[in-house]
């Protein structure tokens, strides 16, 4: 009987600790099952390739740094929904038949996709509409997979979110500045709120939680009448502004992206007060560190446990971390839970007692 066959892909935006998981699936697979396992490369574009872009992984693949490399080695793509993919006249094409195609090519058993919720929503109906066999693993760095407690790649955008602060702690002392730092988040405000903690800052703003300039401008000078002349201000990238709108940064492509917030904080600021401020974003440092030790752990332990899904013929499953271990839930399960900051969250609760502002409702 032959070798049975899996596939790996990366898909959507990259983080930390990917690398880990491709190796754990490797070791599980080929050590404990005898399978072939293959990486391909920039995640459903590499699908779409005649012939598929995809590359046979061997204990050498392994050997040298990829366990402690940030990002994916095999490529990622968060550009074009296959369903509706750009063409170059412009118009929006359904190019999902040829992944589907290029997933029977391979003849592969089992395809372990590792993404956040947008790709697991479009290769659930792949599998779905192609009769493709897939397991899922969580990762995005917003932690917002409802159906696990920790996704790959948030413990290490945190971890770098807090260095940062420690770095601008000294030189906000210094020149007895407010040092704002502008971090990622698109809808949810965990790192803001977790680095923050961690970090120590004075101000936390979040997507979830309503704030006000004049309720910033007051914990400033309450920090002030105890002789503190420095601060740390926090903020997620979708943090929108007083009257509503979101800041979005507009590149020569046409492409529109969240970006600015940390600015109009600052402006606002100094427009109301006599406090200096000065604006740090973050941005794709966040994504592309090397994975902390915590991230090289739950992705190894993910990976391990997809395989194992595989080999029993478990599809349609995603990986999960709860109480402590690793679970399996439909991968339905992991899209259809969103999971963002709620104001009785006890890490609220704890920037609070911190005597942390996070918010007018608080």
């Amino acid at each position: 009987m032959a070798n049975r066959r899996i596939g790996i892909l990366t898909s959507g935006g990259d983080c930390g600790g990917l690398n880990a998981a491709i190796r754990s699936i490797f070791f599980r697979a080929k050590n404990k099952y005898k399978m072939d396992v293959f990486g391909i490369k920039d995640g459903t574009a590499g699908l779409m390739h005649r012939p598929v872009a995809a590359v046979q992984l061997s204990h050498k693949t392994f050997s040298g740094y990829l366990l402690r490399q940030g990002g994916t080695f095999l490529g990622s793509t968060n550009k074009g929904n296959p369903f509706k993919f750009p063409s170059k006249n412009g118009k929006l094409i359904d190019r999902s038949k040829e992944i589907i195609e290029g997933y029977h090519q391979m003849k592969l058993d089992g395809l372990i996709i590792i993404g956040g919720d947008g790709s697991m929503q479009i290769l659930k109906k792949l599998a779905k509409d192609g009769g493709m066999k897939i397991v899922a693993i969580p990762k995005t760095i917003d932690n917002d997979v409802g159906a696990t407690e920790s996704s790959i790649g948030f413990h290490t955008a945190v971890d770098v979110a807090t260095q940062a602060l420690d770095n601008l702690q000294s030189t906000a002392a210094s020149h007895r500045r407010s040092m704002i730092l502008e971090v990622m988040g698109r809808d949810a405000g965990h790192i803001a709120l977790n680095a923050g903690i961690a970090g120590g800052a004075d101000i936390i703003l979040i997507p979830e939680i309503k704030y006000s300039i004049d309720g910033i401008i007051k914990k400033l000078n309450s920090m002030k009448k105890n002789d503190i002349q420095h601060s740390l201000v926090i903020v997620a990238e979708a943090v929108k502004k007083e009257n509503g709108s979101s800041v979005l940064h507009k590149y020569v492509d046409g492409e529109q992206r969240l970006g600015g917030i940390g600015d109009y904080i600052a402006k606002e600021i100094m427009k109301k007060t006599d406090v200096e401020c000065r604006v740090t974003t973050l941005g794709h440092v966040q994504r592309g560190a090397p994975p902390t030790a915590s991230d090289r752990i739950l992705a190894s332990a993910f990976g391990v446990y997809a395989v194992d899904l595989i080999s029993q013929k478990k599809f349609d499953r995603m990986v999960a971390w709860k109480n402590r271990k690793v679970v399996d839930v439909p991968i339905d399960e992991g899209i259809n839970t969103y999971k963002n900051v709620e104001r009785k969250d006890s890490l609220v609760e704890t920037a609070l007692s911190l005597d942390i502002y996070i918010g007018d409702e608080s």
